[in-house]
């Protein structure tokens, strides 16, 4: 009688379970991850770190790393197609045992999240990266802000899981930020980089970012990973570190605000003291003639090159390449000319304050202030009745 009621109890136990579902069998022996390099202080491209894939298949024994990084700088016409924005960028596909040791002779971090996704996505997500790897298929045009190693790598997973995936938040809702503002965060190691690329930098790039777009940045990608769903199921486990990075170092005191100030009193003091104005005068038309040679390399940048970032470059407004036909020009007209330019620059101001686009404001003033000095002199100068001849 005890063992009935025993029996009818374990029945009535199991008919009250929960039905298990029976795990997919994963039989594409692969594992995918992504693996995200830390930044680098010792190449101008190297301060954003950097982002791959890595695949490892134990039916065939191989670790591969998928780099969309990669570049052949002794192409014929290397330098110009690089100015022209029109390099060509390639997938190149070599064991992951060659990729680390680059890292690690320069000290940077190299961290590995494995993505957490069945067989089938997994055989999808790497046929689509053996297929782009083919020669007829490996290359791109480059873009920094648009296409570049981490865009290539963020938008294969949307492609490869289709609906149900979803990107984590990158950024704290309110406090989004602009491209400038973010590519000036990595550039606090190179400042004279920083300030140069600044000037290059057109008002597209003070756009606010969407949570898709921040993930240019490889740190941002492995963010956006770290916390991605598929059916709001996480598909990366916990991240873990390959290589421990060196901490870069940052400037104790900003150099390129030192040396323009500096420039900016030497320029002033000249003009101001009788025995110097002839050198402040020379140094004036030095400093005009460097504004009007960067008013017309801002033009190229713009109207001339496929750098989406440099193009609205509102810094032409101070940089005027018609700088070049005051220094070296008549000077008819010099007066009203430089009015105009005084006012342009409290135009570039205007437009840093509400947004339109950003300067570097410890930086440029030093800069700003100079040039308007300048112009005021010249202003003043073109007032001075000229001496008249004397007749015989």
């Amino acid at each position: 009688m005890n063992k009935f009621i025993r029996c009818i109890l374990i029945s009535l136990l199991w008919l009250n379970l929960p039905s298990a579902k029976a795990a997919p069998i994963d039989s594409s022996h692969l594992r995918i991850s992504l693996i995200t390099c830390g930044p680098g202080d010792e190449e101008v491209w190297q301060v954003f770190g950097h982002t791959a894939v890595r695949i490892l298949d134990s039916s065939k024994g191989t670790d591969i790393v998928y780099n969309y990084g990669t570049f052949n700088g002794f192409d014929e016409n290397f330098e110009i197609n690089f100015m022209r924005g029109k390099l060509l960028y390639y997938l190149s596909e070599y064991p992951f045992v060659e990729f680390l040791p680059e890292y690690e002779a320069t000290q940077r971090s190299v961290v590995e999240q494995v993505l957490v996704i069945d067989g089938e996505k997994k055989q999808k997500t790497a046929s689509f990266l053996e297929w782009n790897a083919r020669p007829q298929n490996r290359s791109y045009k480059y873009d920094f802000f648009f296409d570049n190693c981490a865009t290539r790598i963020r938008d294969i997973l949307p492609e490869s899981l289709g609906e149900g995936f979803a990107y984590g938040p990158t950024q704290k809702r309110g406090h989004e930020r602009s491209f400038r503002t973010i590519i000036n965060k990595y550039f606090e190691t190179t400042q004279w980089v920083r300030f140069g690329v600044n000037i290059l930098l057109g008002s597209k790039t003070d756009k606010i970012m969407t949570n898709s777009d921040i993930m240019f940045l490889p740190d941002f990608l492995f963010k956006g990973t770290a916390t991605a769903t598929y059916h709001n199921e996480p598909i990366a486990e916990a991240p873990v570190t390959l290589l421990r990075g060196g901490r870069l170092k940052v400037p104790p005191i900003n150099i390129p605000v030192i040396c323009l100030t500096m420039l900016a009193l030497l320029v002033v003091c000249c003009y101001t003291f009788k025995p110097m104005e002839k050198v402040g005068n020379i140094l004036g038309k030095f400093v005009l003639t460097l504004s009007g040679i960067l008013g017309i390399l801002i033009l190229v940048m713009w109207l001339a090159t496929n750098h989406q970032a440099c193009q609205n470059n509102f810094n032409i407004l101070w940089a005027l390449p018609t700088n070049l036909m005051i220094v070296f020009g008549k000077a008819k007209g010099k007066g009203r000319y430089s009015l105009i330019a005084l006012l342009l620059i409290g135009v570039v101001y205007i437009l840093h304050f509400i947004g339109i686009q950003q300067i570097l404001l410890a930086e440029m003033t030093p800069v700003l202030l100079l040039l308007a000095y300048i112009h005021y002199n010249n202003y003043q100068q073109s007032k001075v009745p000229a001496t008249p001849h004397a007749q015989s």
